[in-house]
């Protein structure tokens, strides 16, 4: 989580004392379960990302959902089922995010389902290609109290910028990040706090000082350059980009690539945070991107009983026992630079 001063200042109002009581209980477990090498599990996640569908009108290179590669059901989080997760977790819930695959605003009940979490002092955040940012859903956007919208802009020209973001047109990303500045303005809001996500792949990274000056001259609270995971890395890659500071990679002494991680055998998300598909099932992190290593179903199990459930709990063990030899954790972030 990237935060500025204001941005901090309101993830602090949502905290409660059950919720820091929360966090208490998953930071002991963590550091318990490292000193033991074993698994051992207190309290509920701080944080979750919640899939409000999986569909996508892009088609970026290295997303499953913009490539139609998924091998999992498809379509839109339901708000009925959205809200009873919500029950479940809101006491002890600080951080959610909507997304996981897809674009948010492509599920009609979106906002909606940001209003639900928002009204309960949960800290509400999103990932956007912002196409979808007319002037009414940015209304809408203010008015839901959605507390960060991320918006992804990998260029700023449109050859560069649908390079990547291919069937994307980057007028529309910049009218939709000036409707939800006008509508900040209009309704005095000081949420949500605007991102500019630029992920440095080696078509656009010559325009890094271009980005900082658009965003700039848009007013968003904040511009962050990203580097990219790419699924092929280990003879090359045409995103890696030139300049290795925003690379997740490294090439070695062979010509081979590497990505820049020990792979520790620990993961902090594993104790503090998780990922619910739009179907309720609920997988390890958000680099399972086809939820192959599913921990439970919330339509059988209450998250309770995932959380805390055998199949969790041996997937936990099974990371202190060797995380390189889990197939989503050889290209995790977790442990890498992310943010350049």
């Amino acid at each position: 989580m990237l935060i500025d001063t204001k941005d901090a200042l309101n993830l602090i109002s949502k905290l409660s004392f059950r919720k820091v009581i929360n966090i208490t209980k998953v930071w002991g477990s963590f550091f318990w379960s490292k000193w033991r090498t074993k698994p051992i599990q207190r309290g509920l996640p701080i944080s979750i990302s919640i899939e409000p569908t999986t569909a996508c009108n892009l088609g970026c290179p290295e997303c499953p959902s913009g490539l139609k590669y998924f091998t999992r059901p498809t379509g839109n989080l339901k708000p009925r089922f959205y809200e009873s997760i919500i029950d479940q977790l809101e006491k002890d819930l600080l951080y959610l995010t909507f997304y996981f695959q897809g674009e948010p605003y492509i599920n009609p009940s979106f906002l909606e389902m940001v209003k639900y979490a928002s009204d309960r002092k949960i800290y509400t955040a999103t990932s956007t290609n912002a196409h979808f940012l007319n002037d009414e859903n940015a209304r809408k956007t203010v008015e839901s109290g959605l507390d960060r919208i991320i918006i992804s802009i990998d260029g700023t020209t449109q050859e560069v910028y649908e390079s990547y973001r291919i069937n994307g047109d980057l007028s529309t990303v910049i009218e939709g990040t000036r409707n939800i500045i006008k509508w900040k303005k209009k309704l005095k809001s000081s949420t949500p706090n605007v991102m500019f996500q630029f992920l440095v792949v080696r078509p656009n990274e010559h325009q890094i000082a271009d980005v900082k000056k658009l965003g700039k001259e848009l007013g968003v609270d904040s511009v962050k350059l990203k580097t990219a995971q790419v699924y092929e890395y280990e003879n090359g890659n045409e995103l890696i980009p030139e300049q290795q500071k925003y690379s997740r990679y490294q090439k070695e002494s062979d010509g081979k690539y590497s990505i820049k991680n020990s792979l520790d055998d620990q993961c902090w998300k594993m104790w503090s945070s998780c990922v619910i598909t739009w179907d309720g099932k609920v997988v390890p992190c958000c680099f399972d991107k086809d939820a192959t290593h599913r921990l439970g179903e919330l339509k059988d199990l209450s998250f309770h009983q995932i959380w805390q459930g055998e199949a969790y709990q041996n997937f936990r063990g099974q990371l202190q026992n060797g995380r390189k030899n889990i197939d989503i954790c050889k290209n995790c972030s977790e442990g890498t630079k992310v943010w350049a």
